[in-house]
């Protein structure tokens, strides 16, 4: 290597031309550079310069970012991380290796590897997001994961996610990271009144046209704007520059829309757009997910009260119908002269059966509505109850059993929907089994961070669907396990239905313990 015009030996061999050595430098890819004993540079080639943002004339002399003190440690093939700053203020990540140079001082190789670097980290968010979307269940908690992770990319200082129904109406912040807390700093309604004051949102513009909008220096333009002015104070921090808003688009329909704020000095690349729209993707899919959820809840809601009416009628109306029936007979034998005391005697009897049949159907369905015994006793004898009036009712064994004794401190909405679950199971033994036995079995798993619910039947596994129909989505052959599915999923948990081992069928829960290692709840709900 050329220093100072020096000419490289070859351990004592011939000479090599200098003008060919320095036409192998300049022409280069890689960074090449030669340090003093201080390990400052002495020289660099074209390569080294352009990554570094400085001539080799203004690099001599200062402090190289490479370590020489490791080169001892070094394998053939090892490579060492640095950083620099360029005079734009860009922070470039060098990979380098560091070699001796006889008499002193020390030869770099070293190359840009920023991009590479930052196309993992955003891979990486990515793979994160989307392990949150497939577990959505508040849908803020997952929109705030995912603006997170955009924001701890580098090049982005803050991340807003926004939804709308169409442009007239107030935008929802449902993610955000690196801004103050929105709710508190009144951010939707401080935009309304820039809205109104002619302020240019580009955020709209992205959400109309379904594309992306990238404003360099957006920043300076804003705070300058005085249609902006109830937002200036909220704009002012962190320190950005640049601005990009990406649509949210699901099933052909735009949501609302991902804005990102980039550092200074940090321009909206091709990569980073790309990635910005992967991002947008996972976020469109968590909102679109929760409304159909929503929707499917809302439909199961409407099934259960036709439900409710169809028992109303077949059993409470129909007995309130006889014993009216009954008790105008009893008026009719009393407008006798001398009437028959078997007769009223009989009637009376008829009566006081129907209006206690009649009661006990009332309370039945009453503890349809809201279980009591969940919040006075817990969900176990709550499900011994509604075992007990089934096995009454219909001449099914039921057995239900708690071996480990569950003590579990979860909210009464989880444990409703674990009560509804397993009643939708027994339904369904009634319905399609022809079974004369069901075990109802609650245990935990292993780790202990889990319970356990089991609801097998003796009966016949045909017509009820094969292998694991809740698991693959489509339910097929059994009433109510879309519904069974979903009211799990969004306590974190998981639910599959098959034939048993031994014949016959089972339905499988399994769901976190709120408090639990490794579990976040809120309200019961896991976040």
């Amino acid at each position: 290597m050329l220093v100072d015009g020096a000419k490289m030996r070859n351990d004592g061999g011939p000479t090599i031309d200098d003008r060919a050595l320095r036409t192998l430098l300049d022409v280069s890819a890689d960074g090449l550079a030669v340090l003093d004993g201080e390990g400052r540079f002495v020289a660099a080639n074209p390569a080294a310069a352009h990554v570094l943002g400085l001539s080799a004339e203004e690099l001599a002399g200062q402090a190289a970012p490479f370590d020489t003190g490791a080169t001892a440690e070094l394998g053939p093939e090892d490579r060492l991380r640095g950083g620099w700053v360029t005079p734009g203020g860009r922070r470039r990540d060098l990979e380098y290796r560091v070699a001796p140079v006889a008499g002193g001082g020390y030869a770099v190789w070293f190359s840009d590897v920023t991009d590479t670097l930052r196309q993992q980290e955003r891979l990486t968010a990515i793979a994160r997001t989307a392990s949150n979307v497939a577990a959505v269940c508040s849908l803020r908690a997952t929109l705030d994961a995912v603006a997170s992770e955009v924001a701890m990319t580098a090049a982005i200082a803050a991340v807003q996610i926004l939804t709308l129904d169409n442009p007239q109406d107030e935008v929802r912040v449902l993610g955000m990271a690196g801004f103050p807390d929105a709710d508190a700093f009144d951010f939707t309604e401080r935009l309304s009144a820039c809205r109104r004051l002619g302020a240019r949102v580009l955020s709209l513009e992205a959400f109309l046209d379904g594309k992306p909008v990238v404003a360099p220096h957006r920043r300076p333009a804003i705070l300058a704007d005085p249609a902006w002015e109830p937002l200036h104070e909220f704009m002012s921090y962190p320190d950005w520059d640049s601005f990009v808003s990406v649509p949210l688009v699901a099933r052909g329909r735009t949501l609302g829309v991902i804005n990102a704020y980039y550092l200074p000095d940090e321009d909206p690349a091709p990569g980073s757009l790309a990635f910005l729209e992967a991002m947008a993707d996972q976020a469109a899919v968590a909102i679109d997910t929760v409304s159909l959820v929503a929707q499917t809840r809302s439909q199961a809601q409407l099934d259960a009260r036709r439900r409710l009416a169809r028992d109303l009628h077949d059993s409470v109306a129909q007995q309130l119908f006889s014993m009216r029936m009954q008790a105008k007979a009893l008026r009719a034998q009393l407008g006798v002269a001398d009437p028959e005391p078997a007769g009223l005697r009989g009637g009376v009897e008829e009566l006081a059966e129907l209006s206690q049949s009649a009661l006990a159907d009332l309370r039945a369905l009453i503890f349809e509505l809201r279980p009591l015994d969940l919040a006075e006793h817990g969900l176990v004898d709550a499900v011994r109850s509604h075992a007990d009036s089934v096995a009454a009712r219909t001449g099914l064994s039921i057995s239900v059993r708690d071996p480990a004794g569950l003590e579990w401190d979860a909210g009464i909405d989880v444990q409703e929907d674990l009560y509804r679950i397993i009643q939708e199971a027994l339904h369904n033994v009634v319905k399609h089994a022809s079974a004369t036995s069901v075990d109802i079995r609650f245990g935990r798993t292993a780790d202990g961070r889990k319970v356990t619910v089991e609801v097998t039947d003796n009966g016949e596994g045909a017509g009820r669907g094969s292998g694991n129909p809740v698991a693959d989505g489509t339910g097929q052959g059994m009433l109510g396990l879309v519904s069974m599915r979903e009211r799990i999923q969004q306590w974190g948990g998981t639910l599959a239905a098959g034939p048993g081992a031994a014949g016959g069928w089972t339905v499988a829960v399994t769901v976190p313990r709120p408090g639990a290692p490794g579990t976040r709840t809120e309200g019961g709900r896991l976040r």
